[in-house]
C-alpha cells in the first residue's frame, strides 16, 4: 500500500508544510494502524533529512524502514511509473476547465487503483522486489 502525504498549504498565519513531528506522527499513527513493519520511500525535501527522523527511525528499526531517494531519480521513484499511465490517459483530452480536469484526473486514477496489476506493473522498472510481501492480483477478471 503506498501513501503520499501532501503539503498541508495552511491559512494565512499558519505554517505551510509539516514539520518532522508531524510526519513522526504520522508514521506512528499508519504502524498502528496496520500493525505491521513499514518501508518509507521518501524524496529530499528538507523535513525528510533533519537528524530528528533519522533518530525516530533508528529508535524504531525493529520496525521501520526509510529509504531516502537520490535527488532526482524517476526512474526508481514507484509513483512516476502511476503518472506516466494516468499522462497516457489523458494526452488527448482537452479539459473545459479546471473542475472538469481535476474530475476526470479523480476518476483515471480511481480506474488505476481498481486494477492492482497495473500499480505492481510499475514496480519492477524501480528495482524494488516486492515478491512474498503481497498477494499476486487476479488479472483474469481485469478489464
Amino acid at each position: 500500500m503506498f501513501f503520499k502525504l501532501h503539503v498541508y498549504r495552511g491559512r494565512r498565519g499558519e505554517p505551510k508544510s509539516f514539520a518532522w513531528s508531524d510526519y513522526r506522527d504520522f508514521i506512528r499513527m499508519v504502524h498502528g494502524q496496520l500493525g505491521t513493519p513499514m518501508v518509507w520511500i521518501w524524496d529530499n525535501l528538507n523535513v525528510h533529512l533533519q537528524q530528528e527522523i533519522f533518530d525516530f527511525a533508528e529508535e524504531h528499526k525493529d520496525w521501520l524502514v526509510i529509504f531516502h531517494l537520490p535527488p532526482y531519480a524517476p526512474e526508481i521513484n514507484p509513483q512516476e511509473g502511476i503518472w506516466s499511465l494516468l499522462k497516457r490517459v489523458l494526452a488527448d483530452f482537452a479539459a473545459a476547465d479546471l473542475a472538469h480536469l481535476t474530475r476526470v484526473t479523480k476518476r483515471k486514477l480511481k480506474m488505476i487503483q481498481c486494477r492492482p496489476h497495473l500499480i505492481t506493473g510499475c514496480l519492477p522498472a524501480t528495482g524494488l522486489d516486492l515478491d512474498g510481501l503481497i498477494e499476486a492480483p487476479d488479472i483474469a477478471d481485469s478489464t
